[in-house]
Order: C-alpha cells, then sequence, then structure tokens
C-alpha cells in the first residue's frame, strides 16, 4: 500500500480539526509524507495533546478557527487552495453532547454544512474526505457489524449529529459533487480508536494514563460494553488509500466506508483496562457505582467488507499490539524522551508491515 502513500507528496492538504487527536496523528504522518499540509481548528484543549508535543504549529501552515464560522473556513480554503481536504473537526465526545447538546449539534451539523458549502465554491478541491463515526448507526445492540447501507439515527446527541451530518454529505454529494468533473468525495465511519497523545476527558485510554500516572486505580463506569478498539493510525491509512483512490478515480470510489477491527477483535472495556495496566507494569481496577450517567451503548461494531474489497484495506495490528504500542508511547513521552520521535518511529513501523 505505501505506492498509495506518495501521491500525496508536494500535494496542499487541509486538515480541518489538526488540533484534535486523529487530526494531529493525520497531519504529522502527511508531512512526513512530503505533503504541504494546512491545519484548521480550535486551540488545543491541554498543554500535553499531541499537537502541542509535536510542536506541529511550527512545521505545519496552521489557523486557529471555528468551523462554525463560515466566513474563516471559507477565506482560509480560498487562501490556501487544497487539492486534499479531511473533514475531522467536531465535536467527538458522547458525554459532553449530554451536557452541550446545542454545541455538539452546532459544531457537527452545521461546521459540516460549511466545510461542504467551502469546498463546492473552491475549484482547487480534487476529494474530499468527511469523518464522522461509527456511531452514525441507529444502534439496535444486535450481534453482527454494521454496513455501510444500514440505517443511520441515534438516541444522543453526539450521535444523531453524525447521522445528520452523513445526510447533509449524502446531499451535497448527489446535488453537487456527483457531478462536478475530477472531483471524488466520501465519508468514513470508525471504530473507538487509541494511540498516544489523547488527553482527552471521559475517553478510557487518557483517564486510564492520568490514573496510572498519579498511582491511582483505573475506574471503570462501564466495565462490560463491547467496542472496536484499534489503533488510530488504522483508521487513518484507510483515510489516505481512500483519498488516493479518490484521486485517481473520484466517481468509483465515491460514497462511505467503514474502517474497523477484524470481528475477532471486539473487547470489553475492561479487557483494554486490563490490558493497559499489564503493559504498564503496575496499577489495579475499580468499578464505579452505577449512578445517573448517560446511556452509552452496550455493544457496537462495523462491517468493514467494502474497504477489503474495493480499497484493499486491512488492519495491521491487533488488539495486543494495538494497546503496546499506545502504552508504549506515553511510557516513552513520560520518560522524557521526544513525542515527536516516537510518533514517527510508530508511523514508519506501521508503514513498513
Amino acid at each position: 500500500m505505501r505506492e498509495h502513500y506518495e501521491i500525496f507528496r508536494d500535494k496542499k492538504v487541509l486538515i480541518t480539526g489538526d488540533t484534535g487527536f486523529k487530526g494531529s496523528w493525520l497531519a504529522y504522518w502527511l508531512y512526513n509524507l512530503g505533503a504541504e499540509v494546512y491545519g484548521f481548528a480550535l486551540q488545543p484543549e491541554h498543554e500535553f495533546d499531541h499537537f502541542n508535543v509535536l510542536g506541529l504549529k511550527k512545521i505545519i501552515h496552521h489557523k486557529f478557527g471555528d468551523v462554525r464560522n463560515f466566513t474563516q473556513i471559507k477565506e482560509f480554503m480560498e487562501k490556501t487552495r487544497p487539492e486534499f481536504v479531511f473533514h475531522l473537526a467536531a465535536q467527538p465526545l458522547v458525554r459532553k453532547s449530554y451536557n452541550e447538546p446545542k454545541t455538539t449539534f452546532d459544531t457537527n451539523v452545521g461546521g459540516s454544512v460549511n466545510i461542504l458549502e467551502a469546498v463546492r465554491i473552491t475549484p482547487s478541491v480534487k476529494v474530499v474526505i468527511m469523518i464522522t463515526s461509527d456511531k452514525c448507526y441507529k444502534n439496535k445492540e444486535w450481534c453482527w457489524g454494521y454496513r455501510e447501507n444500514d440505517e443511520l439515527g441515534g438516541k444522543d446527541p453526539y450521535s444523531a449529529s453524525k447521522a445528520a451530518a452523513e445526510l447533509v454529505f449524502s446531499a451535497y454529494y448527489d446535488s453537487f459533487f456527483n457531478t462536478r468533473p475530477e472531483f471524488g468525495a466520501a465519508t468514513v465511519r470508525a471504530g473507538n480508536v487509541i494511540g498516544g497523545g489523547d488527553w482527552s476527558s471521559d475517553r478510557i485510554v487518557p483517564d486510564c494514563i492520568r490514573a496510572l500516572l498519579n498511582n491511582k486505580p483505573v475506574r471503570l463506569r462501564n466495565p462490560d460494553a463491547t467496542r472496536p478498539w484499534q489503533h488510530v493510525m488504522e483508521p487513518l491509512s484507510g483515510y489516505l488509500i481512500l483519498a488516493s483512490r479518490l484521486y485517481a478515480n473520484p466517481k468509483y470510489y465515491g460514497g462511505s466506508y467503514n474502517f474497523g477491527p477484524d470481528s475477532g477483535e471486539m473487547h470489553t472495556v475492561r479487557d483494554l483496562a486490563r490490558k493497559l495496566v499489564g503493559f504498564w507494569g503496575k496499577g489495579s481496577i475499580t468499578i464505579a457505582k452505577k449512578g445517573n450517567d448517560p446511556i452509552e451503548a452496550g455493544l457496537l461494531h462495523l462491517n468493514c467488507d467494502k474497504a477489503h474489497h474495493y480499497l484493499g484495506w486491512h488492519p495491521k495490528w491487533d488488539f495486543e499490539k494495538t494497546v503496546e504500542q499506545t502504552v508504549k508511547w506515553y511510557k516513552t513521552v513520560h520518560e522524557g524522551k521526544s513525542a515527536r520521535s516516537i510518533t514517527q518511529q510508530q508511523i514508519i513501523e506501521y508503514m513498513e508491515i
């Protein structure tokens, strides 16, 4: 698959949400591939976020801005004239969406409208990929993976906002993008991603690492919930391969794609926490008492046959390797070593498989 990465050399690539966890990994990966990377996002939330420890602001062209502001994103796109656009900017947390539903819908739906409208009126763009979520599917708690043509929906504001963003994309695709010459567009839906550099609140890995660093027990709210855990580079590699295919054959590869682990790699929150503690080398786990916590899905995973068949994409790291590499990143940086060095090392190791 290395040949698919070569297409980005010297290309202008715009990433919204590059200060976020996934966005910072994608921005640094593309920078290493020789792309001219432009970022547009809010300020990082934490001092030690991946964007900050990588020093991305110094090596890519970044503008702090808000996708809810159409004028900002339109002017930035007009100025930079990218060929590729990856839209990752979002309010990404289910629990936060209960406390801030309007912000969630304004960002995830309204922000997506602004990006797609800016793309529509920017002739330089050849490929746009909009990142949504596996939670865009109407979760029926069934035991098989959701396919790209399954029903969309969501009981919580976050999931509903991602389903709505998919409908917005579909309208733009059918109304404008499908007939635009030499232009490719797709949405991508990934499972729960983990990896180094994530310090978000209410996420299992950052919560575990914070507890381990402070010699406190790892506290689990929903230990039996099953998720499609995967390293952040797994779906990102899929996005990059898809973008290269859309650039070469836009109409054939347009649409929606799932990127998740193999069906045998489904694990519970408890499984993940135990592995994290094991690779860390010490620590304990405690189960939180049930309170009035917001409802979260108990079972959710994806069917990725379409990505396997059309793109030749397959996950490279199993659950064991994924957790091992995640802990290795945090331990390496905690020991005072370079975050940029360990990130680059892991990207190279992944690409060479």
